[in-house]
């Protein structure tokens, strides 16, 4: 199966306390406030493109987040649900762009782009460890 250009897949979801830029301290001196997380809106971004991309895929294949370039535009409070939207956009050699959005109940949350790559599975983790474990 391929994608065309403008092929789109729309991913759901309530934000949740595990969520919020609250719970990304990492220590006491970190203090971020009570709303959806720029890193998670990114998270539910990607997840969306990998969705798309998904039926594609060969049983040893998975795809990868390669870039994201976003704004996040505007806050969402808890338990709020929001809707993270790719779209498609064509080919740069051969990485697969997207057009990312998150909306809320208040509009448009965020906006820009995203890369991805196929790659094969087994390489992909075998070239983590080979890279980590360099003299």
């Amino acid at each position: 199966m391929t994608m065309e250009i403008k092929d789109s897949l729309a991913l759901t979801y309530t934000v949740q306390s595990k969520d919020l830029a609250s719970d990304l301290p990492i220590d006491e001196h970190d203090n971020f406030p009570e709303v959806f997380a720029t890193s998670r809106m990114i998270a539910l971004m990607e997840l969306s493109a990998a969705r798309l991309m998904k039926p594609m895929l060969q049983s040893d294949e998975l795809s990868v987040g390669v870039n994201v370039n976003v704004n996040h535009l505007a806050a969402t409070p808890n338990n709020q649900e929001v809707k993270a939207i790719a779209t498609y956009i064509g080919m740069a050699g051969k990485l697969y762009q997207f057009e990312v959005e998150l909306h809320d109940k208040g509009g448009i949350a965020g906006s820009g782009t995203h890369t991805r790559a196929i790659v094969k599975t087994e390489r992909l983790l075998q070239g983590a460890i080979t890279r980590v474990n360099k003299p």
